[in-house]
């Protein structure tokens, strides 16, 4: 169990973090505080560090919920 912006977020859920921009991810795992993403897009995630990454793992204290 994680929670963002004070809700407890399940595997399925959608949350925005930044790496290089703001941008965001359905999750996959949780492991602890650690999320792990998948991008929602078939060319992954964007961004110099992630970029075209499928998965990503952000803890969730920097994620958020739009």
């Amino acid at each position: 169990m994680a929670r963002v912006d004070g809700q407890i977020v399940k595997v399925g859920d959608a949350v925005g973090f930044k790496c290089d921009i703001e941008q965001w991810g359905y999750i996959t795992k949780i492991n602890g505080d650690m999320l792990t993403l998948k991008a929602p897009y078939n060319s992954g995630f964007e961004g110099d560090y992630i970029g075209g990454n499928e998965f990503h793992v952000v803890d969730a204290y920097s994620c958020w919920i739009d």
